[in-house]
């Protein structure tokens, strides 16, 4: 199926079709909800969630922009939404269900392994680790962030240099990576997506 028959199909409430997009982006979804979650069962109510408002809201899908694009600014805004609602901002993530890590410049070693620098977020205050995910991983801005989790935008700023300096210091005590020789945003060239 293409995706305009799916979305044609899911548009008249067709089950082949919603179950044709499910199929197509679960997995890649999935792995943004373990991001947030506590474990795997709290990822995969995130998921549902997730999908039952984009089959609920996919009339508003504009053509605009990447379908799975707009998918997942749906999940992202789920898994929030569930953690403010639960007061649940976890300290945990299952590791195996990481995805692959992408290397863009050599300022990063090629040996980091996806797993490694999730096991290391993970280790970060829940409030520096969901701005870093935001900000980092997901590409939103300060102000995108401080409107979503209803801080300051300075707080966002804030929050993201020390996630990325904690996270840093992690990584070189975890010999995961050598500490930078300059000031660079060595986090821009890893992508966990």
């Amino acid at each position: 199926m293409t995706e305009e028959a799916i979305l044609r199909g899911c548009l008249n409430s067709d089950a082949a079709a919603q179950r044709e997009l499910y199929n197509r982006y679960s997995a890649k979804m999935l792995a943004v909800c373990y991001r947030f979650a506590h474990n795997r069962e709290d990822a995969e109510d995130m998921l549902q969630e997730g999908f039952i408002k984009v089959f609920l809201q996919i009339h508003t899908f504009e053509n605009r922009g990447a379908f799975e694009g707009w998918i997942r600014r749906i999940v992202v805004h789920t898994c929030i939404n569930i953690l403010k609602k639960n007061k649940k901002f976890n300290e945990s993530v299952d590791i195996i269900h990481a995805t692959g890590i992408y290397i863009r410049e050599d300022s990063v070693p090629a040996i980091v392994q996806a797993k490694q620098v999730v096991e290391c977020i993970r280790m970060l205050p829940i409030g520096y680790r969901t701005v870093l995910n935001l900000y980092a991983i997901e590409g939103y801005s300060h102000r995108e962030i401080s409107d979503l989790l209803n801080i300051e935008e300075s707080t966002s700023r804030s929050q993201y240099t020390r996630a990325k300096a904690m996270l840093e210091d992690i990584l070189v005590k975890k010999k995961i990576m050598q500490k930078p020789k300059q000031d660079t945003d060595w986090l821009a060239a890893v992508s966990l997506r």
